[in-house]
């Protein structure tokens, strides 16, 4: 009974091993087909076009209209900014304890105290160029590098 039991666990062992070989000779003889769905290009092509006109972060300079402890106070006067001027783009910075109204993204102070002399007209307070990191989109940095 002994000899049949183990005679039966060899055969069965090397059928399963010998089903393993056969296996991964199959396998072995092509090559590897990728299959991929025709939109993946699209949305490739999609993300690289994101990519170029994406916002870009340098040193530069804003105008500073207002910094209070107050968030009222704040979005009342970035509201008043971005009425009287829409040109510019107005944000809200928050430094601990401060809210800051900051308009404008310029490369150099210049620029900045030009936007300042305009808006010292509109409000009392003491408007000041403060160094930041600005904001500058790649269309309009060619447009300035061409005009050179």
């Amino acid at each position: 009974m002994k000899h049949i039991f183990i005679l039966l666990s060899g055969l069965l062992i090397g059928t399963l091993a010998s089903a393993q070989d056969n296996t991964l000779a199959t396998a072995n003889t092509g090559g590897v087909k990728v299959v991929k769905d025709s939109r993946l290009d699209l949305l490739i092509k999609k993300q690289i076009y994101i990519n170029t006109l994406a916002i870009r972060n340098q040193p530069g300079f804003r105008v500073q209209v207002i910094s209070t402890n107050k968030r009222n106070e704040a979005t009342d006067m970035k509201a008043k900014v971005m009425q009287l001027y829409p040109d510019f783009r107005t944000y809200l910075d928050y430094q601990a304890p401060y809210f800051k109204v900051r308009v404008g993204d310029f490369k150099n102070r210049d620029e900045a105290a030009d936007l300042r002399d305009k808006l010292s007209s509109s409000f009392t307070g003491g408007v000041f160029v403060v160094p930041a990191t600005i904001n500058v989109q790649p269309e309009k940095e060619a447009g300035n590098e061409e005009s050179y």
